[in-house]
């Protein structure tokens, strides 16, 4: 069973001890992302990201990347378009070397001029390297269609100009406006307990400064559906579908999890992938996701066909939302697809480094970690009734946007 103990300062830390594992995974959740960018900073929280690892007031670039790495350990940064985070991986007897280390690279990090203009470059790859790969840059430019003109559309990554401008005192405005330590969560899930957990962690921890953020983020309202088609050196059509769906506070988010997995989820009996790849051919893979944010949410299809087949496997696409809107599931249906997202929740638990990081966002955004039975209990006591109204809100075709890549 996890812990919570909150700081004066406003900080949180989460810990759950796990005895039958050797390892503690360990990280800071921030509740700072892309979305909190100005047009002229975007891609920052993303830079920072990599600045994290490129100097401390105590330790250059190959001190951090060594310190775990040289005892089998794992160190590692994301960001998201509403969170940046930091965390590791590593043995329970050096568990005190990771915690110390990401507390460093989070609240110390110097962002050296030179490393910038260094990193910079690095990036920039990134960029070139993501414009090379069509099935990620569609659905990033399926966010930009959704969510026009707004930071939800722009992408993490930011622009070659932006990101070419950035310095040194970028960074320190960006984190000075927008940290607030009462956004801010330590989540520890391994082999340790909570006494020895803190013992390392929380001196630093309250030694930082209470810090209310003024920045109140802009939220979206206006949604227009769309339709683009774009000519691109591809070898095969691909087409991203979207609008905006249900926020992070929304009770009707679990039923749409477990719709969206009935739909196109992970799993190779879903409806998509038994119609347009088992019944037809049409296509390798193709799925359908549901990601929540704090005001609002995106739900996305994509899949990748022959130009030939594209309008036929986009009506089947079509063909299978409207039976969902227009057609109950029947019981046996309905409890079997109960049962497989039961299912794949219980063993994503089992991922403890993804569990701590849940552990972190749920605070952050709910200020409280629902237990997973009563999740559980949520998904059991949705009806058929619940799922068809959801499908006719949210499988509407009037109000998806379509984003289709040709070859050229």
């Amino acid at each position: 069973m996890y812990q919570i103990k909150e700081l004066s300062n406003g900080i949180r830390i989460v810990h759950q001890e796990v005895t039958h594992t050797r390892l503690v995974h360990c990280g800071f959740i921030l509740n700072i992302g892309s979305r909190d960018e100005t047009k002229e900073q975007e891609g920052l929280t993303h830079f920072w990201e990599h600045m994290a690892f490129k100097g401390t007031k105590k330790r250059k670039t190959f001190h951090i990347l060594n310190r775990l790495e040289s005892l089998g350990g794992e160190l590692n940064a994301y960001t998201t378009k509403e969170k940046v985070c930091f965390y590791a991986s590593i043995l329970k007897e050096h568990y005190n070397k990771a915690a110390e280390l990401l507390f460093d690279i989070t609240f110390n990090s110097t962002f050296p001029q030179k490393q910038i203009d260094k990193e910079r470059q690095v990036i920039l790859e990134e960029m070139a390297m993501y414009r090379d790969s069509p099935d990620d840059s569609i659905m990033d430019e399926l966010d930009e269609l959704v969510f026009e003109h707004h930071a939800l559309g722009r992408n993490i990554l930011g622009t070659e100009e932006t990101v070419g401008g950035f310095s040194q005192e970028d960074f320190f405005d960006f984190i000075s406006t927008r940290l607030d330590t009462y956004q801010i969560v330590f989540s520890i899930v391994g082999n340790i307990s909570l006494e020895k957990a803190l013992k390392v962690i929380e001196g630093p921890l309250n030694e930082i400064q209470s810090k209310r953020s003024l920045y109140v983020r802009n939220g979206f309202h206006d949604y227009t559906p769309k339709q683009k088609i774009v000519s691109r050196e591809v070898t095969q059509s691909l087409c991203a579908i979207g609008k905006p769906a249900y926020t992070l506070h929304d009770p009707k988010r679990f039923k749409l999890h477990l719709l969206n997995n009935i739909l196109g989820g992970p799993s190779m009996n879903s409806r998509l992938n038994l119609s347009l790849r088992e019944n037809h051919g049409y296509v390798y893979s193709i799925e359908s996701s549901y990601q929540a944010f704090s005001d609002t949410g995106f739900f996305g299809i994509f899949f990748g066909t022959e130009e030939k087949t594209l309008k036929k496997a986009q009506l089947l696409v079509m063909k299978e939302m409207e039976k969902l809107r227009t057609k109950k599931l029947g019981i046996v249906q309905l409890q079997m697809s109960k049962d497989q997202t039961i299912g794949q929740m219980a063993m994503a638990e089992e991922n403890y480094a993804a569990l701590m990081l849940v552990y972190g966002k749920s605070l952050i955004d709910h200020g409280k970690i629902e237990p997973l039975d009563s999740i559980f209990d949520r998904i059991r006591s949705t009806t058929a009734e619940d799922l068809q109204e959801i499908a006719q809100e949210i499988f509407n075709p009037d109000q998806l946007s379509f984003l289709t890549y040709i070859p050229h």
